[in-house]
């Protein structure tokens, strides 16, 4: 029976206790330490372990058919799996145009494992050129839809070169999450996702997690997690739990109101450019194959105009919030420029659809750019 119910329903019931005369759901674990006698084990002190963390990685890896590692942050979670793969290899191939904390987390690393070299996913032949130059001894790290320009990489092609180079890939899949995108499915040996974002949903949380079908890798990862204090807390926990419960009814709408947002700004006499996987015909088939239950909350788009134009439109919001960060159940919007290192134009404006009605959201952009 349990194999014939699916994910969307069981994390309805992700922690949630049968017994008679116990809370439905499962409590946040306030404790530092647990009772125990005899060897110790990992549940004897809270930096191995928490019955609230299991909850919600038991959640986790019904999504995606695996296990998942918790971390107290998405960049703690790459952290480790750097670290983790960094033993017998020289070389972490990353996307130029992904997420930015990414790359500068790679360099800072530098000293204690593999040289990130900056690649497009989008150019097969040369990622297989680096790979096999590489020898066995890079990770790729892919990045599909990135942030902040939503370009789709074919993963399936990638997981088969990386297989064939004898790499392990890495996917972060924070844009998609498990939802909507399963890399494991498509070669990955593990999929890397920030709980901060979409899928707790709330912007009231920071957390991160990896799922991997490698037992051998999660216990690598697990006890990183307890060497180097990325734990999570419980209160974190048990509230990514609870949004997750929500999280196929707000990405299906997230995910069909940015689609009518950026087909709308694709019309826009102000906005030279539209980057969402749903729109981009040069991916639209890959984005489709790989994403069939939608494209996800995630859009940007260019102004015909300056960084100041940009600055002025995002602030001159009515509904939509000026803020960072994305995937929460209020629409946000900012320059993303505007951060150091980032790779977006000047005039890029990146929107998290959340999950208003997309009417007020068209309204308010349509004032913001200028019509009344």
């Amino acid at each position: 029976m349990a194999d014939q119910v699916s994910a969307d329903a069981r994390l309805v019931h992700a922690g949630t206790r049968r017994q008679p005369g116990e809370p439905v759901v499962q409590p946040p674990v306030l404790a530092s330490i647990l009772a125990s006698v005899g060897e110790p084990g990992a549940g004897d002190y809270g930096r191995g372990g928490n019955a609230t963390w299991t909850a919600l990685e038991h959640a986790l890896g019904a999504i995606e058919d695996a296990e998942a590692v918790l971390f107290s942050s998405g960049q703690a979670a790459s952290m480790a799996l750097m670290l983790a793969l960094a033993r017998g290899r020289d070389t972490i191939l990353l996307p130029r145009d992904g997420y930015y904390n990414a790359r500068a987390l790679a360099d800072r690393l530098r000293p204690h494992g593999a040289t990130p070299v900056l690649v497009d996913l989008q150019d097969l032949a040369a990622i297989e050129r680096e790979l096999t130059a590489s020898a066995g001894r890079a990770v790729l790290w892919a990045e599909s839809p990135t942030n902040p320009l939503l370009r789709v990489a074919d993963l399936a092609a990638l997981g088969r070169l990386a297989a064939a180079a004898g790499t392990p890939m890495i996917v972060d899949n924070t844009v998609a999450t498990g939802l909507l995108q399963q890399p494991l499915d498509l070669g990955a040996a593990a999929s890397l996702c920030s709980l901060t974002k979409s899928a707790s949903g709330h912007s009231d949380l920071i957390l991160g997690a990896v799922m991997t079908r490698d037992p051998a890798l999660a216990e690598d990862l697990s006890s990183w997690r307890a060497l180097g204090g990325g734990i999570a807390g419980p209160v974190e926990a048990w509230l990514a739990t609870r949004g997750l419960k929500t999280l196929p009814l707000r990405i299906e709408r997230q995910s069909a109101t940015a689609l009518t947002v950026a087909r709308h700004l694709a019309g826009h006499e102000r906005v030279r450019a539209v980057h969402y996987p749903g729109v981009n015909a040069d991916t639209l088939t890959v984005a489709s194959a790989q994403m069939p239950r939608g494209f996800g909350p995630l859009l940007s788009f260019e102004l015909t105009g300056s960084a100041a134009d940009a600055d002025a439109v995002v602030a001159a919001a009515r509904l939509i919030v000026p803020a960072s960060s994305f995937g929460g159940v209020e629409s946000t919007w900012e320059r993303r420029g505007r951060w150091a290192g980032e790779t977006a134009p000047d005039s890029l404006i990146r929107l998290s659809v959340g999950i208003e009605p997309a009417a007020d959201l068209i309204r308010d952009i349509e004032q913001a750019l200028g019509r009344p």
